[in-house]
């Protein structure tokens, strides 16, 4: 490996921690696994060490918390650790999106240490991040300490960030796991669903969209499409269904931020060049994306009630996330010329005996998109297009998509509500 930089190990790596830093650690597929698990060997060197990512529930499985018991954490996303960590006095958890988490990042923060999980360098002795390029750009340049993990696994990839090895002053090489997520498979209903979502996209719009059974059938309905582009913050391997089958743009990148998925998945991407990774500071800047014509953000939701609000990250008054890149993908997307976002959900939970359409979201839940954000929101009984109608024909197109059986409650409680409007 061409580089004069002198190749450590990961527990000569972690001897260089002091008590008191603040340290970086890279959350997705951008996690180091082999950094993690060396601190963990040795649980001591965390003593009082600070660690701040962007590390979201059901993806990111490490506890960083558990390594001892001085640990803080900076976090952005609700989990089972974070709340314990909440309780122990030990967690400080910021209620920001994305970009207000780059901000955060840039402008209120001191980086001891920053970790970087990178293909081995080129011939120039530069590095890739591979699948996830995120948060790290924003914090690399300010560490004080800057640590490159080189992993043979992971594949370069094309960006707008790329670090050379000689701008780190600790690296090792290490053979280790990219964290992955298996893709979900849709079922008949579910694609059925998601058809009534690809009905909204036309040829040559540009598709934002998440993770999940429900995302993956929303691609799987679109192959049929011509000279889409897309510009997302995360991909999944739903998008090769596109790329196979000539639905994206020909000589255009698929444009994102994140890639999750699986081993092969990611062998797929390395040299690709339909793929280009960009930081969170440009896949989520809202003016950007705003100026792409036709933009449709593609979004999951846990609620929306009748005046269009939205819940994404909250279930019975307990936060289970954090909102993420949705409010500015929602904002570029309705002033996108053309634009739309597309709140998808199933009409009920706990097998049918909840609606998911409800009145009013509880006091005790968490409105990530307030009532003047509705567009358009699409459950498998039908489409409610919100954008430009009064508060009665609102409830009324949200009510005619809620499943049959609740939809004369909803009525009765919208009489209610209007009545003391």
């Amino acid at each position: 490996m061409p580089t004069s930089v002198r190749l450590s190990r990961p527990a000569d790596v972690i001897r260089a921690l002091r008590p008191g830093m603040t340290v970086f650690v890279p959350g997705m597929s951008g996690e180091s696994l082999a950094f993690y698990e060396a601190l963990r060997a040795q649980p001591g060197h965390a003593e009082r060490l600070t660690f701040i990512g962007v590390h979201f529930p059901g993806i990111s499985r490490t506890d960083y918390l558990g390594l001892h018991p001085t640990v803080r954490l900076r976090a952005y996303f609700m989990s089972s650790a974070v709340r314990a960590g909440i309780s122990e006095g030990r967690v400080d958890l910021m209620p920001l999106d994305y970009p207000g988490i780059v901000r955060d990042l840039e402008q209120n923060l001191r980086i001891d240490a920053a970790i970087a999980q990178v293909s081995p360098p080129d011939a120039e002795g530069h590095c890739s991040l591979g699948v996830t390029q995120d948060f790290l750009p924003s914090i690399w340049q300010n560490a004080r300490i800057r640590v490159a993990h080189v992993n043979p696994r992971l594949p370069r990839t094309s960006g707008s960030f790329q670090l050379r090895i000689e701008d780190c002053q600790l690296a090792f090489e290490c053979d280790s796991e990219i964290p992955c997520v298996e893709s979900e498979i849709p079922d008949a209903a579910t694609l059925e669903h998601a058809r009534l979502v690809a009905d909204l996209i036309s040829d040559g719009a540009t598709l934002q969209f998440g993770v999940g059974r429900l995302q993956t059938a929303i691609l799987m309905s679109l192959v049929s499409r011509r000279n889409l582009r897309v510009y997302s913050g995360m991909i999944s391997p739903a998008i090769l269904h596109l790329l196979d089958r000539g639905a994206i743009q020909p000589d255009c990148p698929v444009e994102c931020g994140v890639a999750l998925g699986d081993a092969k998945f990611y062998a797929r991407l390395d040299g690709d060049s339909r793929f280009h990774f960009r930081p969170v500071r440009e896949t989520h800047d809202i003016r950007r994306i705003a100026a792409i014509p036709n933009f449709c953000a593609v979004n999951s939701a846990l609620e929306v009630d009748l005046l269009g609000q939205v819940n994404v990250d909250s279930m019975n008054g307990r936060l289970v996330a954090g909102v993420g890149g949705l409010p500015a993908f929602s904002c570029a997307a309705r002033l996108s010329p053309g634009g739309r976002s597309i709140i998808v959900l199933p009409a009920t939970a706990n097998d049918g005996r909840t609606s998911r359409i409800v009145c009013k979201l509880q006091e005790s839940s968490f409105t990530a998109l307030p009532r003047y954000e509705a567009d358009y929101v699409v459950t498998e009984h039908g489409v409610a297009r919100l954008r430009e109608l009064s508060i009665h024909d609102r409830a009324s197109a949200l009510i005619s998509i809620a499943a049959p059986r609740f939809r004369a409650s909803l009525e009765s409680a919208w009489d209610e509500i209007a009545r003391r409007l």
